[in-house]
């Protein structure tokens, strides 16, 4: 029984004689008996070749299958980066690829894993193709410091950028450092001041880390070791000052807290920038007391400044009644001055006789009267 077979121009043919590979065949009508063992495998030329179940090795020796065909192969510890028409198409990492090449074109680029920094030979396109858990991507940013370490070795700090490892030959771990500027603030730390008094105050800091190496090998957690730290100094200086000596020297006391401060730098890695009092929080019962004294302090005030005035006054009328006795023109210069003031209250003044009218007024005050007194 002969069978017939058409091969479409997009397609090739493998020939088997009792299941053993004889050659390849391209477009065209063939005929083959069956009787005698033949049978064809039909497959499309397009992308990967997918016939597989005859080693690539048997089928290389057909010339006709070689040259409709690539074959590329990747070493260990290298990945592939497979190019369709000269565009990226997928990352490759099996050992070996064939793909038809007919229609399309393929080619492939080899990058070796050997060295553990991913070079600028692998673009950002390639890498976006390539599976996560083989490579280690570090991301540092403004005012930071990345540390990396292979198979736990520190390796060369790292400053401001985006760092890619591969995962072959060492285990890549990191972490990054934040070398900004930070604060700390302590709100309502409670404090027994040395007159035994009760009471509360927020303290405030600014520090930043001096030596990310030596941070990173001495301290776990930063922040709560820092806040522990400001704590016990705050409670240590504040404790040997009496309320009043607190509220009169808030400024001082601040300094002796940030010298106290820079004293543990070493400690923890840090630099202490600033370091000082915000608030002072007294108990109810004494800020009432401390309110009653205040006013009472600005009564006292006000008091000494209004017997100040009072003096001040008394002595200015001294004077001015001496200089008045003294001198007559200046004592009817007067009288004139407070009689244009009571004029100035009157509505209606009615003047009779010949006198001059303010002989008359004279009299009508008692202005004679109070002449002879003088």
């Amino acid at each position: 029984m002969v069978m017939k077979y058409i091969i479409k121009d997009n397609q090739a043919g493998f020939v088997l004689k009792n299941g053993v590979f004889q050659k390849m065949i391209t477009a065209g009508t063939y005929h083959f008996s069956k009787m005698a063992g033949y049978t064809v495998v039909v497959e499309e030329m397009l992308g990967e070749m997918n016939y597989m179940e005859v080693p690539y090795q048997v089928l290389s020796k057909d010339k006709t299958f070689s040259e409709a065909v690539v074959h590329m192969e990747i070493p260990d510890g290298f990945v592939g980066f497979l190019y369709m028409n000269g565009k990226l198409t997928f990352f490759a990492n099996r050992k070996d690829y064939v793909f038809w090449n007919v229609f399309d074109k393929y080619e492939m680029k080899v990058i070796s894993m050997e060295e553990t920094v991913i070079g600028g030979e692998v673009s950002k396109q390639m890498l976006a193709l390539v599976p996560k858990h083989l490579y280690t991507e570090v991301s540092v940013g403004e005012g930071e410091t990345g540390l990396v370490y292979y198979d736990n070795v520190l390796q060369k700090p790292l400053s401001k950028g985006i760092y890619r490892f591969w995962n072959y030959n060492h285990t890549v771990s990191f972490c990054v450092v934040d070398m900004k500027q930070k604060e700390l603030d302590i709100v309502g730390q409670e404090i027994l001041t040395k007159d035994k008094i009760g009471i509360r105050m927020n303290v405030s800091c600014m520090y930043k880390v001096r030596d990310a190496v030596e941070f990173v090998a001495k301290i776990s957690d930063l922040k709560g070791q820092l806040y522990h730290a400001v704590q016990l100094v705050v409670r240590e200086i504040v404790g040997n000052y009496k309320l009043d000596e607190i509220l009169e020297a808030k400024e001082q006391i601040s300094k002796e807290i940030y010298g106290a401060l820079g004293e543990r730098e070493e400690m923890f890695c840090v630099n202490f920038l600033t370091a000082g009092i915000k608030d002072i929080i007294l108990p109810g019962e004494i800020r009432e007391i401390m309110n009653s004294v205040l006013v009472a302090e600005k009564t006292a005030q006000a008091n000494v400044i209004s017997r100040r005035e009072e003096v001040a006054s008394t002595r200015s009328l001294l004077n001015t009644a001496k200089l008045m006795d003294e001198n007559q023109t200046l004592y009817r210069l007067k009288e004139l001055e407070y009689l244009e003031r009571i004029c100035e209250k009157v509505g209606e003044i009615s003047v009779n006789g010949s006198a001059g009218i303010v002989e008359q007024l004279g009299k009508m005050m008692g202005t004679s009267a109070s002449k002879n007194v003088v």
